[in-house]
């Protein structure tokens, strides 16, 4: 059975969006939904409201850790409601202490410019940006508005508002400073509440921004925020919270971390072939949990590909639609092509077309983890033997009796090209110019290159 995949919601115009989708009820049906403030569903049924998210800019690409906020903005911009996503330039010269035991290093102002400007193309393939709708997103960074700040003017007009108890209330403060390794925490990072409460106060006051959403371990940090407004502005302002869990794995380990790192959303950090490799091989259970926040499919398809799954699971029917739903939307529909066509190579029927239409990294990626070796192109190029590279420099047979055993049978392969004896190893032979792929039975492979 085919994956489902329609035209995503996210290209559809934003004008045909009804504004009075239940926004909350949405997210909550989802399991995006931790904590939220009381009102939030009824202000936002009430009337268009703008939401923020903050964005940890240290790096110039979102990671798949990004996206549950990413998503929450999206669903809210299809609710009819306006998404800011915030880059958080100033409170990344400062870092965060939420689940954290070490503080981090902290960036100059050209760094964060560039990581700004990475994270902004990315975010538009979620979020429309460019149209006339009234709720078209909009990105801000905090480094515009701090940095016009003198530290007395800071204190003076908004350090006041928020007490040293309060702000020792919160969890990430209270684990850090009791935490075993007992290092503390630097007033620097102390006052990391204090400054996102005035974003959510200059958003508040500059864009009617009257929510902020975030994980569950920001929950301290937005109604701060919450707080400040209240305190400054009068008790009748009011400002909402709402927060998502915070993601992990069936087993509990870290979402969307690997063996190599975080996945991220940059093709040259994690090449698309990684990006759908990470989806498709998520276990069903996370499938389940995944494909409802990851998506933008509704209840009824969701509900409907859980059971056909089930009834299924060898067809994988959950991952195969989670990984081409959002490999396709963050890197179009010809690398998602790609990466099923490169998926193939090990497991399908693959041909030496498909191979060599494979990129470098993307070529390493596959085969990782097969036996690899090197000779020199000097030698290669002199001219070798097939029995010889396949035992000597493959290293694919304990001798050339084996390998020429084998090749009777006709089950040696170069390149995914079944060869005889008799076959002349040449340039042609060489992808990007420098491996050579030689294959003994089916699932048997060698990979060797030409320095």
């Amino acid at each position: 059975m085919q994956p489902i995949f329609k035209t995503p919601i996210f290209a559809q115009n934003l004008n045909t969006v009804s504004a009075t989708k239940n926004f909350v009820e949405e997210l909550q049906w989802r399991g995006m939904v931790h904590d939220v403030m009381p009102e939030t569903e009824s202000q936002l049924l009430k009337e268009m409201t703008a939401g923020y998210v903050g964005i940890d800019p240290t790096a110039d690409s979102l990671h798949i850790g990004h996206l549950v906020s990413v998503m929450m903005l999206k669903h809210l911009q299809i609710a009819g409601h306006k998404p800011i996503a915030l880059v958080g330039g100033a409170t990344g010269m400062i870092g965060d202490p939420s689940g954290k035991s070490d503080e981090r290093n902290l960036l100059n102002e050209e760094e964060l410019r560039k990581n700004e400007n990475g994270i902004k193309q990315q975010l538009s393939k979620f979020l429309d940006f460019d149209s006339e709708a009234e709720n078209k997103a909009l990105l801000v960074n905090n480094y515009d508005w701090m940095k016009k700040f003198s530290f007395l003017e800071f204190i003076r007009d908004i350090g006041k508002h928020i007490t040293v108890n309060y702000m020792m209330s919160k969890d990430s403060v209270k684990k850090r400073i009791s935490g075993e390794a007992n290092s503390g925490m630097s007033f620097t990072e102390f006052s990391y509440q204090l400054v996102q409460g005035y974003d959510f106060l200059y958003l508040y006051q500059h864009e009617n921004c009257k929510l902020q959403m975030g994980g569950a371990d920001q929950w301290g940090n937005i109604t701060t925020g919450t707080e400040l407004i209240r305190r400054k502005l009068g008790h009748e302002n009011k400002a909402y919270a709402l927060t998502c869990p915070l993601i992990t794995k069936a087993d509990g380990s870290k979402f969307g971390k690997t063996e190599t790192g975080n996945i991220w959303l940059d093709p040259e950090k994690t090449s698309p072939y990684e990006f759908y490799q990470f989806w498709m091989n998520v276990s069903d259970e996370d499938a389940e949990k995944y494909i409802k926040i990851f998506t933008l499919l509704s209840k009824n398809e969701i509900e409907t590909l859980i059971s056909e799954h089930q009834e299924t699971p060898h067809l994988r029917l959950l991952q195969k639609t989670l990984a081409k739903d959002i490999t396709v939307r963050v890197h179009a529909e010809e690398a998602y092509t790609a990466a099923v066509e490169a998926s193939q190579i090990l497991f399908g029927k693959a041909t030496t077309e498909m191979l060599q239409r494979l990129d470098e990294r993307t070529l390493l990626s596959v085969f990782n983890g097969v036996p690899q070796s090197e000779m020199s192109r000097d030698e290669f190029l002199s001219g070798i033997g097939l029995l010889d590279f396949l035992s000597q420099k493959a290293k694919a047979f304990k001798s050339n009796g084996e390998a020429r055993r084998m090749l009777k049978d006709n089950a040696v392969s170069i390149n995914k090209q079944k060869v005889r004896e008799d076959y002349q190893l040449g340039e042609k032979d060489l992808l990007n110019d420098k491996y050579i792929l030689a294959q003994k039975g089916k699932k048997n492979y060698f990979l060797v290159k030409i320095v």
